[in-house]
């Protein structure tokens, strides 16, 4: 099972609160699962250390548009793999080749085709995928250079799985190379307020992902975070819902989707990060919100000025106030002052208990060509599986006994 947790840049869709769970409701065999998982994740966060530790090695990068790699890990931790499929390469026998290949795709186009932006880093990072990572690993992340996907538990018989493989939602692809966009924009900080900004933006652009794929408009999405990565048996639709946080699942396994939809249900805690995979369901709400009363198809208006205030105006520590106030102030730049797309934004903000405030006044349009960022320096935000090796296995020895 995946764990994310604390202190480097290894962010991850499962969150902590469903391991957890899983680790006091499942059955000794699921928690055996759990506890070869927190091993693994405490080696990745090692590993992630000695390498931000060291000069970083060369990106691949491509001066002439897409370039996708997937690589096969062959149920080994290690990374990249054998390289299974390149750009332009024909469809594999494998699945999960295709999807990983079309998820990093379709996430491409929209930077892209939508938003002007060449790749993840604007300067056209190659998009490496590796599949097949250890045995029966339920998770999917972004380690700072590429995206890594485990199987879930596709090997066992339908009545013993509680996730499938994690290249089958392609809001999951969207979601996780959106970790890559933000490291390379805004960096947020990957803790309290700042931290669920960053997974509510993931959640935003892998939603739209998949709506633009699917050629829906905002009020046909179904708004769901990982639809299909749930097994059959599990009482559930997906790992979180922006139309309606809390809801997504209530499972004697997973036990009940804690998170809230507006600021009077906030929850101040200690563990993930300060509720970085929870609290993100209060932005994740007021975009849906806005994105519903401006109508159409959301990437284009909603999913624009998030962009653009991603791009361009929050800084590693905004909190949901300050990211209201961008928002609402990047959507009467884009649109006017008092716009349909300007009070959708001040509402959709309202709704949740947040109040746009100190609006500055309405500059000209930025262009809609995305420029060439200034260089990033390596990621060393903390991510969702970097949790101190010591803490991880602290937490193995508490849940599970042994050394």
């Amino acid at each position: 099972m995946g764990n994310c947790s604390h202190f480097h840049p290894i962010f991850c869709i499962l969150p902590p609160h469903i391991l957890q769970e899983i680790s006091t409701r499942g059955t000794p065999q699921q928690a055996t699962w759990a506890r070869n998982t927190l091993n693994i994740t405490a080696t990745l966060r090692e590993n992630r250390q000695l390498a931000i530790s060291r000069v970083q090695s060369p990106i691949a990068r491509v001066l002439n548009g897409k370039d996708r790699v997937v690589y096969d890990a062959s149920h080994s931790d290690t990374l990249p793999g054998t390289r299974v499929r390149g750009e332009g390469d024909g469809p594999s026998s494998d699945v999960a080749v295709n999807e990983a290949y079309d998820g990093a795709g379709a996430t491409y186009d929209l930077y892209h085709d939508v938003y002007g932006r060449e790749s993840v880093d604007g300067k056209g990072l190659r998009l490496d995928s590796t599949i097949h990572y250890q045995t029966n690993y339920d998770n999917a992340f972004w380690n700072g250079q590429q995206m890594v996907y485990g199987d879930g538990e596709e090997s066992l018989p339908a009545d013993q799985r509680i996730f499938n493989r994690f290249t089958i939602a392609i809001d999951v692809i969207g979601h996780e190379l959106t970790h890559g966009l933000t490291q390379y924009t805004a960096n947020l900080n990957y803790s309290d307020q700042s931290g669920a900004l960053n997974e509510s933006i993931s959640d935003i652009f892998g939603s739209l992902v998949k709506q633009r794929s699917l050629g829906q408009t905002a009020t046909q999405a179904d708004w769901l975070i990982g639809k299909g990565l749930l097994a059959a048996r599990i009482k559930g639709v997906a790992l979180r819902s922006m139309k309606a946080p809390g809801t997504a699942y209530d499972d004697p396994i997973l036990g009940k989707d804690p998170q809230p939809a507006t600021m009077k249900d906030f929850q101040n805690m200690g563990g993930d990060n300060g509720g970085v995979h929870i609290n993100s369901g209060i932005p994740n709400h007021a975009f849906y919100l806005m994105a519903l009363e401006m109508g159409g198809n959301a990437w284009e208006k909603a999913g624009r000025l998030w962009f653009v205030t991603l791009r361009d105006k929050l800084r590693a520590t905004s909190d949901f106030q300050e990211c209201a106030n961008l928002t609402a102030q990047t959507a009467g730049e884009l649109f006017g002052n008092n716009s349909l797309e300007h009070q959708a934004v001040r509402k959709g903000w309202a709704d949740v208990g947040i109040n746009v405030v100190a609006i500055p006044p309405v500059s000209p349009p930025p262009t809609t060509t995305d420029p060439a960022p200034t260089p990033t320096p390596p990621n060393t935000n903390p991510g969702c599986l970097a949790a101190p090796a010591t803490s991880l296995r602290a937490l193995g020895k508490r849940l599970f006994g042994g050394k």
